[in-house]
């Protein structure tokens, strides 16, 4: 009985010293893009985010700046690795009586904690049918006061790879 006890308590201690060595990055803060490092996103385009980050719940309020338009983004992203149902945004072009998309989601912390995955899937209603878009995000930190996020679509429209670089302000 002794011996299970101390096997126990001295795997237990492990853990606790290997969470201690990888604690999990706080991605907090307000964010300017360096759009001369970041490529696949509209050329006229320059976005900022603040990001808040408790435990394991992150929001995000994108805001999306081109010449003739500024619209902003509110997100938040659940750190469990349960699927969750949420409403993308519609497009921007998208006509006013569009039935807004539907979407599933779930996000995990990469392993050793060095940065998160979010996988998306959307379906919107389209006068062809339904179509469905899969989007897969990566957070990780690239430098000091530098965070990377690299997105990879694949929907009825092709696939692409946008990665934006974001410095702290």
């Amino acid at each position: 009985m002794t011996r299970k006890i101390t096997s126990t308590s001295a795997a237990l201690l492990i853990f606790c010293f290997v969470a201690m060595a990888n604690p999990k990055p706080n991605f907090s803060g307000a964010w300017v893009m360096d759009r001369s490092r970041s490529f696949g996103l509209p050329g006229n385009m320059q976005q900022t985010m603040t990001v808040t980050q408790a435990e394991d719940q992150i929001t995000v309020e994108t805001k999306l700046i081109t010449p003739d338009n500024e619209r902003t983004v509110k997100d938040s992203y659940m750190l469990d690795g349960k699927e969750y149902e949420f409403t993308p945004p519609p497009p921007p072009n998208a006509p006013p009586n569009t039935p807004a998309p539907k979407g599933k989601r779930n996000a995990n912390w990469l392993p050793n904690a060095n940065g998160i995955v979010i996988t998306e899937v959307t379906t919107s209603d389209t006068p062809k049918g339904p179509m469905t878009t899969q989007v897969m995000k990566k957070w990780t930190f690239t430098g000091e006061g530098e965070l990377t996020i690299t997105t990879f679509v694949d929907g009825p429209n092709g696939s692409y790879e946008a990665k934006r670089i974001f410095l702290k302000k």
